[in-house]
């Protein structure tokens, strides 16, 4: 079976594209027009994720690379290439997408949602009916914040935290009309965060966390005046903190935000190479004829204190969780509120089932836990940037999953 994958330079799509190869002599990279050389793209990042160097000097005779351009009709290919394409295809894996989590649903629409019905019409376009694997989110969830969310569920009854998860709900609709009409399998892989223990670089693909690192970061930078000037607790005494012109805070400040979440939330953050080892394996077992959908998700969540300790890291803040938005909101408070859909999450106890998957997959589907030390070593800054506090222990090798 020839594969094709979309999103293949990205953080997931790497190591989707990473593991393919293992058990395919080559795929095909649908990847965007104009993004520049997506072979040496993908080469680069392998290389500084450590891949081999014969695998490497393989590649250019293992990946066939096709500029699209998924918001448009026909990838924005001819009718003759359109048809080439479809028609050589076995499986086509749609891993592309926006994860901007602030962005607007016109927005992540054009991507998300009109990007996966342009792959569903090369998908029925193809002569050898290639099967579908679409890269959704447990996300799709919604704005439900407590309770089980289960893999056969796909509402909207509860809302959405912000318009990535209503456009990827959107997409996955699709999906299943897809499957309806044409009498076709198709899979469906929900992972939860994706995270990497594997040290950041400016040439691998961004973090996904690092899309809440830079509004907290922006917001602080927005809200901090210069030059910093000394004030004074009542007793006369220096009260530790700096602060600029208008009593905001000075650059070396670290301002203290409260922002709703709970003490006993979690989050499902797992480890991505494990998500694309497990995605193929559920690729490979046999399909139901319909829309087959699995939670890709760590079976131990990670506790809300522990993601707000790694922001605490990453941005020279001080966040406290509250119960209620603070009636008399800074500047700063103000302008992360701004992004209600990012620190909702904070508020966040719901469990994401995945017994299937692990009745499939067995220990396959285990994986080691995502502690505060793993998470900090993806996302580290390098000289340069802010400097890790003086009191943060140096981060473990990274653990494998099973």
């Amino acid at each position: 079976m020839h594969v094709a994958l979309t999103g293949a330079t990205g953080f997931l799509g790497l190591r989707l594209l990473r593991r393919l190869l293992d058990t395919h002599a080559w795929v095909t990279v649908l990847a965007h027009a104009g993004s520049g050389d997506a072979l040496h793209r993908i080469t680069r990042s392998l290389e500084l994720m450590g891949a081999p160097s014969a695998f490497l000097a393989r590649l250019p005779e293992r990946l066939r690379v096709v500029e699209t351009d998924l918001a448009l009709p026909r990838l924005g290919l001819s009718a003759r290439a359109f048809r080439e394409l479809a028609d050589g295809l076995g499986a086509i894996w749609h891993s592309a997408g926006s994860i901007h989590l602030e962005g607007d649903l016109p927005e992540l629409r054009r991507t998300n949602v009109e990007g996966t019905r342009h792959v569903l019409e090369l998908a029925a376009a193809g002569r050898a009916e290639p099967v579908v694997r679409h890269v959704s989110t447990a996300f799709v969830a919604g704005a439900r914040r407590t309770g089980v969310a289960y893999e056969d569920e796909l509402d909207d009854g509860a809302g959405f935290e912000n318009a990535y998860e209503q456009s990827k709900y959107e997409a996955e609709l699709l999906v299943h009309a897809w499957s309806r009409e044409h009498g076709r399998p198709a899979l469906v892989l929900r992972p939860s965060i994706l995270v990497t223990d594997v040290p950041s670089h400016p040439e691998l693909p961004s973090h996904p966390l690092q899309v809440v690192e830079r509004i907290l970061r922006d917001a602080r930078r927005a809200t901090v005046a210069a030059p910093p000037t000394a004030t004074s607790s009542p007793n006369g005494a220096p009260d530790g903190s700096s602060r600029g012109a208008h009593g905001l805070p000075g650059p070396g400040a670290r301002p203290r935000v409260r922002t709703v979440g709970h003490p006993h939330g979690r989050l499902n953050l797992l480890p991505v190479e494990h998500a694309a080892d497990v995605m193929v394996r559920l690729s490979e077992l046999p399909s139901s004829h319909g829309v087959d959908t699995y939670h890709v998700v760590h079976d131990r969540d990670v506790p809300v204190p522990t993601v707000v300790a790694l922001l605490e890291r990453l941005v020279p803040l001080s966040i406290d969780l509250v119960d209620a938005k603070p009636e008399d909101p800074s500047a700063l408070e103000t302008l992360i509120d701004f992004y209600p859909g990012i620190t909702a999450y904070l508020t966040h106890r719901r469990r994401f089932d995945d017994t299937r998957v692990r009745t499939l997959l067995g220990p396959a589907a285990v994986c080691a836990p995502v502690g505060l030390d793993g998470l900090w070593s993806g996302l580290a800054p390098r000289s340069g940037a802010l400097p890790r506090p003086p009191d943060t222990p140096p981060a473990p090798a990274p653990t494998p999953c099973a």
